[in-house]
């Protein structure tokens, strides 16, 4: 999964997005198709695409759970003809969250080259995870309280966790690589759960810090990580107590790592 990131060049990951549907959520079903000859088929669309823009809106205004008559409503549509576009409820919200990732898109560029000192890559990285999930927390906060019962939902989010995981192989890749095993593969879990959805949610929400204060604890934490010379002592005792092995089928900071092993698994990233 590499990526051309020459000297002073912003890291893009312009190689992962290629496919985008295939590593940052599902394809928006929703999206404007050319105006057919069929008007009947354009106006279906158009509507589609209006009911789920209005659910966006309504977990955007903090309901996460709004019934059929609010979506309706919202969407200037009568409540019997809503399901005329989608076949239930879970196939609405499965549209909503494509729509919400899609979109999402632009906001995955790293305002950092490779190749810029620790602190840089560790800001830009921060300032990117705060815009992205600033931007999508209504719909990601449904897609983790759904992905236990639609599958669907569950691939998506396994495949959003995943991109963003390979983000920190490539952007971290020299720091992991001189680690070695398996410590690196310790620092690159640590570093996915720090810079997760879920570790902005605790600074932001539970934690109630200012954003400033929230970034600085998010950038405090992915240094600490990468600048620590030897594994913590704790690490090294749950480490020796499994025989030395990482015992999840885990490797150390290479792509194997970001697309594979224990993270992907769903409970639910």
């Amino acid at each position: 999964m590499s990526t051309p990131t020459g000297p002073g060049r912003p890291y893009t990951t312009s190689g992962l997005l290629r496919d985008r549907s295939a590593t940052f959520g599902g394809v928006d079903d929703t999206a404007d198709e050319p105006v057919e000859e069929d008007g009947r088929r354009y106006r279906r669309q158009r509507n589609r695409a209006s009911v789920v823009d209005a659910l966006l809106d309504l977990y955007r205004d903090g309901n996460l759970r709004p019934s059929s008559t609010e979506i309706a409503e919202r969407a200037g549509l009568s409540s019997r003809s809503l399901f005329r576009y989608f076949d239930d409820v879970d196939d609405l919200m499965r549209s909503a969250v494509r729509r919400q990732q899609q979109r999402a898109l632009p906001l995955l560029t790293i305002d950092a080259g490779v190749d810029a000192p620790l602190h840089v890559r560790a800001t830009a990285l921060v300032e990117q995870r705060f815009r992205l999930f600033d931007a999508v927390a209504p719909a990601a906060t449904v897609s983790r309280l759904q992905a236990p019962f639609q599958s669907t939902i569950a691939s998506e989010l396994a495949q959003g966790r995943a991109y963003l995981r390979a983000q920190l192989v490539e952007l971290f890749g020299a720091e992991l690589a001189a680690m070695g095993t398996p410590r690196s593969s310790l620092a690159l879990a640590a570093l996915d759960v720090v810079t997760s959805f879920e570790s902005f949610q605790l600074l932001c929400n539970d934690q109630a810090l200012a954003t400033h204060r929230a970034k600085a604890a998010m950038a405090g934490a992915v240094e600490a990580l990468l600048v620590t010379g030897e594994m913590g002592e704790a690490a090294a005792g749950f480490v020796a107590g499994s025989g030395g092995s990482d015992g999840d089928g885990g490797s150390d900071g290479g792509g194997g790592t970001a697309g594979g092993g224990d993270g992907d698994r769903e409970g639910p990233s």
